[in-house]
């Protein structure tokens, strides 16, 4: 049975927020992923430290999983072989927005899948979608976080500033966390 549970806190820790159902939550996370197309996806590197890179995220649309297009000879697909837990940070720091995801992530050789994913951009590193080396990272979502701050950069400032003059928190919902289990 796939649940799913949501709180919503501000980035201060405070209670959390019943106003941000997990519908929105995970809507709201679907939006940002989809907005946001390159993650760091950090693995579990041959020495035990964690070892990120930047990676495309696949035109695919949020479902709980995520895509990536590698290498069957590549580094992030052997780590991902040895230990299938990873996380991806994507960030957009001019709009405030941040989201850190953990989840399980499986190598796939689904040539279906693959030209349905395939566009000219991954030409850059495969021949084409036939490519023998190409391989997808499909990681299913555990449980994320995201930081959302409404009106961005210049939102956070003047919430901020808010804040000092009144000497009150703005408890602005920018912060969620949605478990996949």
């Amino acid at each position: 049975m796939n649940k799913t549970k949501t709180t919503t806190k501000t980035t201060t820790e405070r209670a959390p927020d019943a106003s941000t159902p997990a519908g929105a939550a995970k809507e709201r996370l679907k939006a940002l992923i989809e907005g946001i197309r390159v993650a760091i996806l950090v693995t579990t590197g041959e020495n035990g430290r964690p070892h990120g890179r930047p990676m495309y995220t696949q035109e695919a649309k949020f479902d709980g999983h995520v895509w990536f297009a590698t290498s069957d000879s590549s580094t992030v697909a052997a780590e991902v072989r040895a230990n299938p837990i990873v996380q991806l940070s994507y960030s957009s720091p001019g709009g405030e927005k941040y989201v850190s995801l953990v989840g399980e992530a499986q190598l796939l050789n689904d040539r279906e899948k693959i030209q349905e994913l395939w566009t000219p951009f991954m030409k850059a590193w495969f021949e084409g979608p036939d490519d023998p080396s190409l391989r997808l990272i499909r990681v299913k979502a555990l449980e994320a976080q995201y930081w959302d701050s409404p009106g961005g950069k210049v939102g956070s400032w003047l919430s901020i500033a808010k804040s000092i003059v009144t000497g009150k928190h703005d408890d602005d919902g920018g912060y969620a966390h949605v478990s996949f289990e």
